[in-house]
């Protein structure tokens, strides 16, 4: 493989690893496990769902900064220019979170986290198009695969690394090293080159959204059963969300360690969401879409059992593992068939902005109900909490089960990329 050809390869595992980063700081475990740590309510932990929506909302504002050229840096090109003005505000803001008091002014921390994932979401606009401008057209797939796994190792090292940080370098000192993680992606962008830009004339922003947006959306209302179709998606992960914000402060609660996050529900639960999603794709490839949908759906909905069993037994460590393995390893398994789902719903003519819009509006509901998932633990306790989150797939079942009987999916389904 050429050198120059190779680099480019890197440069996107580098990019992927830039915008993996800022996402377990804002949106997941290690902002959960530090509110918890400041003696944060339940119920204020749970409204920090609402900050991931940036992610969920991004394509609201990718029209802009695909025809806006970035301020200051636009001879550097426009998607060179724009990561180079993102990455060293999301550096800063990433800092300005750490050294933040959640315990004195959670307000304060929760609106900073908010402005870095507001900041990583616009990255992510940005890497993507440049993945895609850089690339032949049999590049392609090869190059996500590097996004990918750029993406996952820095759910690691931003994950785990910095809940293991925080006992010898403080919050600040962790989140500090969070943000010089965020070097890897600016030492990316200034090794890339810009792609040769489109000789066409700029299209408006309204027609850019309305092309990415609104015509899709209207394809799909014109399908039968739109509705139904659209509650499903919404309400297919709503058990695992519910659940899944509150993880951390129920195994603080039981007496689990801030390193046992790290090691068991970060670490060795991301290695069992792929291994799930590897099984996944087998099977849905010897099941068929719809039988994968169900069987895996039915696991995924089962499987918060295993927090009411860990409720139950307390602080034990095989029962933790046992937990953290199962749990992810079943979502990994209704993921795949999920999004091989989602793949068969879109048309030809909208197939990747369609697909993006329906991944993405599946993703709102999940953040603004699961807010409320703080309340729900401390009305019902963590066992009936758990049974609550376990009886919130079964409307989803429903329907699910409805859908494939109407409407059964084609085989095989189309690919499209894969949801992070």
């Amino acid at each position: 493989m050429p050198l120059l050809r190779q680099r480019r390869f890197l440069v996107l595992l580098a990019l992927g690893f830039s915008a993996g980063v800022p996402l377990p700081l804002v949106a997941g475990q290690v902002l959960r496990q530090w509110f918890t740590e400041s003696g944060i309510s339940l119920t204020d932990i749970g409204l920090t769902a609402l900050i991931g929506l940036a992610y969920s909302l991004k394509f609201l504002w990718s029209p802009a900064l695909d025809t806006v050229a970035p301020p200051f840096l636009s001879r550097l090109g426009r998607r060179r220019g724009w990561l180079l003005l993102i990455q060293p505000l999301l550096i800063l803001a990433i800092l300005a979170t750490g050294f933040s008091n959640p315990a004195t002014g959670p307000l304060g921390t929760a609106a900073l986290a908010a402005f870095v994932a507001f900041l990583s979401a616009s990255q992510d606009i940005v890497v993507d198009a440049h993945r895609i401008e850089i690339l032949e057209e049999e590049e392609q797939g090869y190059g996500l695969a590097c996004y990918i796994w750029g993406y996952r190792l820095a759910l690691l090292a931003s994950g785990g690394g910095t809940l293991w940080l925080v006992g010898a370098l403080g919050w600040g000192g962790a989140y500090a090293y969070a943000a010089a993680l965020m070097l890897v992606g600016v030492a990316a962008t200034l090794a890339s080159r810009e792609a040769p830009a489109p000789v066409t004339p700029p299209v408006p922003w309204s027609t850019r959204l309305n092309t990415s947006v609104v015509q899709p959306f209207a394809d799909f209302m014109r399908r039968p059963l739109w509705l139904a179709i659209l509650l499903f998606i919404a309400l297919f992960k709503l058990g695992e969300a519910l659940a899944g914000i509150m993880t951390t402060p129920f195994y603080r609660s039981l007496g689990f360690t801030r390193e046992d996050v790290a090691a068991v529900a970060t670490v060795f639960g991301l290695f069992a969401t792929l291994g799930g999603a590897l099984a996944g794709g087998w099977v849905v490839a010897r099941l068929g879409t719809a039988k994968a949908l169900v069987f895996t759906g039915l696991g995924q909905m089962l499987s918060n059992l295993m927090y009411v069993a860990l409720a139950h037994a307390g602080h034990d460590y095989p029962m933790l593992w046992a937990q953290v393995g199962i749990e992810n390893f079943t979502d990994g398994l209704a993921d795949a068939a999920f999004v091989t789902y989602l793949s068969s719903l879109t048309s030809r003519a909208f197939t990747a902005t369609q697909y993006a819009l329906l991944s993405s509006l599946a993703a709102v509901p999940l953040r603004t109900l699961g807010a409320s998932s703080g309340w729900l633990a401390e009305s019902l306790g963590w066992p009936g909490f758990f049974l609550m989150t376990t009886a919130a797939a079964l409307p989803a079942m429903a329907i699910m089960v409805f859908l494939l009987w109407r409407l059964p999916p084609p085989e095989p389904a189309r690919a499209v990329e894969p949801v992070l």
